[in-house]
């Protein structure tokens, strides 16, 4: 059955580091405030391995490795943007790395490459089966530990949000038809399910890789191509079903459906480029990446948003939620659901959020003015230009101020056939009409005019920690596929921000254990607790390698 691991493991006294380093190499490794102690203390330890739990079986299925070093060494992965090899490299031979990850002795073992991919496997398996990410529970524990420690309030939170290409190649719309359905082919031309005329037909077709023939055929000749590929799609779906179907069939039935339509004469036709959506699948080997056109930055990817605490003083923030989603999901979407879980992490409820202007909406607004809420939300700026007409409400009268001749204009109030209250005002031609939120835009961006510099400027912060989490991918594009995998990044790579803010924050104030009761830290007391923890230590490790000494001497003499 599922057993934990013990957080702090017993020191061995043969091959303890601190019996085998001298000199200032012993004194680093001991040192209480250096990065590897920190990390085992604040990351490693405060990692609750029950949440793990569901992944093994209750009666012959306990982990082989404590989940805990495992959990730490994706942190510490993504923490240096390093390849798999390594990551097991530095926590083999890397003395303060083994420290930060638990391995204290120098025999610990370390958990197989094995080990270490089955357990993300059975994340990723989980996540796809039960629609829980247990990788974002980790997140959300430990730093709501942390948080609790370290007294973060989050009374004033921040979000902002990056587009990143997942790891895939540009495809045309062809090379997308192309290659999933060859990816398709080179599964079930085995099978014999397919009759030799399609299968010859399918051959000759998917012979060349997608991007030579879009270099090598015209354009009307790759419309003849996709043409083909279309109703040979539409047959060969027919020769399957949903319970014998290979890995792709799934994907090649969505190609089919966003790709193409059947007509009332059961001709299959392509749909025109219109007609196909930004969700629609941007590559077979990413079926979750959807497609965003931002400004001038195109993304075939996720969106990630990060919220943070941003309370005032000389006090520690960190990250209490990171979201990925599709690259198609609007900022709007984001707001609502991150400021729960903000919630949820920090001590605090939320009282202000800063933002930029794509979070604002009606349905926005409404839940920052809930009664149970009442959060101030500072918005930088409204997307959109200016009206012409300067919009207030006076004792529920509206007053419109034409900016252009700077003139009052006078307006009434009507009520359409719906029961929709709008206000109308008189023009040289017809009439214009203002709704309820043309009303409320402009009193935000009234608002947001007269919004202090200082307060404004509390969001833009969150740019930098948006530039630390994707820090080692300068290009905007990942090494992953898929959404699941995307979010255990994001999680892994926010712990690890959190740590080095956590890390200096030590550094500039101190920090006293949790039984001394306090948090900002006196040094002196910080000062006396490592000096009497180092002395005890070291007398210890001194007696038992006198010890052993000695007991050489008395067998040599014997």
């Amino acid at each position: 059955m599922f057993r934990k691991s013990n957080k702090e493991p017993q020191l061995n006294i043969f091959s303890s580091p601190s019996s085998l380093l001298s000199g200032r190499s012993l004194k680093i490794y001991d040192d209480g405030n250096g990065w590897h102690n920190k990390f085992r203390q604040q990351v490693t330890s405060r990692i609750d391995e029950d949440i793990f739990k569901p992944l093994y079986s209750s009666d012959n299925g306990s982990p082989n490795a404590p989940v805990r070093v495992l959990v730490a060494m994706m942190i510490l992965k993504e923490a240096e943007g390093i390849s798999d090899q390594k990551l097991f490299e530095n926590c083999r031979f890397n003395m303060l790395t083994r420290s930060a990850i638990g391995l204290i002795n120098a025999d610990d073992a370390l958990p197989t490459e094995s080990t270490y991919y089955l357990f993300r496997k059975r994340v990723v398996d989980y996540t796809k089966t039960h629609g829980v990410n247990l990788f974002d529970e980790v997140f959300q524990q430990v730093t709501k530990s942390q948080c609790a420690e370290f007294e973060v309030s989050g009374k004033a939170i921040r979000m902002d949000s990056k587009l990143l290409g997942s790891n895939i190649a540009w495809l045309s719309r062809y090379e997308l038809i192309h290659e999933t359905f060859r990816l398709f082919y080179e599964e079930v031309k085995q099978t014999g399910k397919l009759d030799k005329a399609t299968a010859a037909e399918l051959g000759s077709l998917l012979t060349l890789e997608g991007k030579k023939i879009t270099y090598t055929c015209s354009h009307s000749e790759i419309k003849v191509r996709l043409q083909q590929l279309g109703g040979l799609m539409h047959r060969v779906l027919a020769l399957f079903s949903i319970t014998d179907a290979p890995r792709y069939y799934q994907t090649l039935a969505r190609v089919f459906d966003e790709q193409y339509r059947v007509d009332e004469n059961k001709m299959v036709i392509a749909r025109d480029r219109e007609e196909i959506r930004s969700q629609s699948i941007q590559s077979p080997h990413d079926t979750d990446c959807t497609y965003r056109n931002k400004g001038d930055q195109q993304v075939k990817g996720y969106s990630i948003n990060v919220t943070e605490s941003c309370d005032d003083g000389d006090v520690l923030n960190l990250i209490g939620h990171v979201d990925v989603r599709q690259a198609n999901t609007p900022d709007v979407d984001f707001l609502q659901d991150d400021i729960k879980k903000a919630e949820d992490v920090f001590t605090s409820k939320v009282e202000a959020v800063h933002a930029d202007g794509a979070y604002h909406s009606p349905d926005n607004q409404t839940f920052c003015k809930d009664d149970a809420r009442s959060i101030e939300l500072h918005l930088h700026a409204i997307q959109g230009p200016a009206g012409r007409y300067d919009l207030s409400l006076v004792d529920d009268n509206l007053v419109v101020f034409d900016t252009l001749t700077a003139r009052p204009v006078s307006c009434v109030q009507v009520t359409d056939k719906k029961g929709i209250v709008r206000w109308r005002i008189k023009l040289q031609k017809g009439y214009r009409y203002f709704s309820k939120e043309q009303v409320n835009n402009c009193l935000i961006r009234k608002k947001i005019a007269t919004t202090p510099l200082e307060t404004l400027q509390k969001r833009n912060n969150v740019e930098a920690t948006l530039f630390q989490l994707a820090y080692h991918f300068p290009n905007n594009k990942t090494r992953y596929r898929g959404l699941i995998r995307h979010q255990i990044w994001a999680n892994a790579r926010c712990l690890w921000v959190n740590f080095v803010r956590l890390f200096k924050y030590i550094e500039k104030v101190g920090h006293i254990p949790s039984f001394f009761g306090g948090n900002p830290s006196s040094p002196g007391i910080l000062s006396c607790f490592g000096m009497v923890q180092t002395f005890v230590l070291r007398m210890s490790f001194s007696l038992l390698a006198r010890f052993r000494k000695n007991s050489v001497f008395i067998i040599l003499e014997n």
